[in-house]
């Protein structure tokens, strides 16, 4: 599988990564499921210490604890938690994050993580004090390099300006654009995106759209009602015959150069097959990326812009 560097760091991952949070807790299957994504030529795992309170980790750590050195990890922290107890509180506090670390590294059964990630924010949280924590924990070798997972323009922005992060980890799909907004500004900066949620609850795969969740549709999906993507879904089909819409929707994801990798969930082998599958399709013309662009709304993030 191709390989993209993620900003300026010297992490090379898979363009497809595998997103941890859909494992579940059956540790056979999940085990399963991380070996089988290995050997196809995943090299880039994402969790995070609030997945299943912790569990992720654990199950993430035992299945790459004897080939850590030949896979990219990434986790996130920030969110307090006690395993037991249902619910969690956000806090991006510097004595937080450095205490949330340790407690990764221990379920990840590791001494370093690749890109640790903050797992949210605001634009009022002590954003210096966060930035600050992730710098010592790069000093210290226990996390190469760092990012933040947010879709909130202002906290981007902050984060751009004054931080070291190499990543930004967003929801992003053909059906959910509203990133395009900030890949200029990401790439003067060279910082990755990357994408979360490429194929929009099951809405870019080849399930009939008659098998889409009640709440689909009734409310439709972001900014498009259940009658537009009616209309929208049996048109992006149709722009290239030799590609299913998975692989259309994922090589268009991955037409920009700000993007570093695809996060896709998987519970299923199969699944799993399909997804890597869809990333390793041929790329899209321009004419394509032309008629694609044209069927789906370049929305923006009306929210949290300052």
């Amino acid at each position: 599988m191709k390989k993209r560097r993620i900003g300026t760091s010297d992490l090379l991952v898979s363009e497809a990564a595998l997103g941890c949070m859909s494992l579940g807790t059956d540790k056979e299957k999940a085990l399963s499921l991380l070996d089988e994504a290995i050997d196809l030529g995943i090299n880039y795992l994402d969790t995070a210490d609030l997945y299943d309170f912790g569990t992720n980790e654990e199950i993430v750590g035992e299945a790459i604890k004897n080939r850590r050195q030949d896979l990219i990890l990434a986790t996130k922290g920030g969110n307090r938690f006690e395993k037991g107890k249902p619910g969690w509180d956000w806090d991006p506090s510097k004595a937080y994050i450095k205490e949330a670390v340790k407690q990764s590294l221990k379920r990840l059964q590791t001494d370093y993580i690749d890109l640790y990630q903050l797992h949210g924010g605001t634009i009022d949280d002590p954003i210096d004090e966060t930035i600050e924590a992730f710098e010592e924990l790069v000093e210290e070798g226990v996390i190469r390099y760092y990012g933040i997972s947010s879709i909130r323009p202002n906290v981007i922005k902050e984060y751009a300006k004054k931080s070291n992060i190499v990543s930004v980890m967003m929801q992003y799909s053909l059906l959910d654009r509203r990133p395009e907004e900030w890949f200029s500004l990401l790439e003067e900066q060279s910082i990755s995106v990357v994408a979360r949620g490429p194929l929009a609850k099951g809405l870019l795969t080849e399930k009939p759209l008659s098998q889409a969740s009640a709440a689909i549709q009734k409310n439709g999906y972001l900014q498009y009602s259940f009658e537009e993507l009616q209309q929208i879904i049996p048109s992006l089909k149709k722009v290239a015959y030799d590609l299913s819409l998975t692989e259309l929707s994922i090589q268009y994801i991955l037409k920009h150069s700000a993007v570093s990798s695809v996060v896709f969930g998987a519970s299923s082998v199969d699944q799993l097959k399909e997804n890597i599958a869809a990333a390793n399709a041929r790329s899209l013309s321009d004419q394509e990326v032309k008629a694609v662009t044209y069927y789906t709304k370049p929305f923006v993030y009306e929210a949290h812009r300052s």
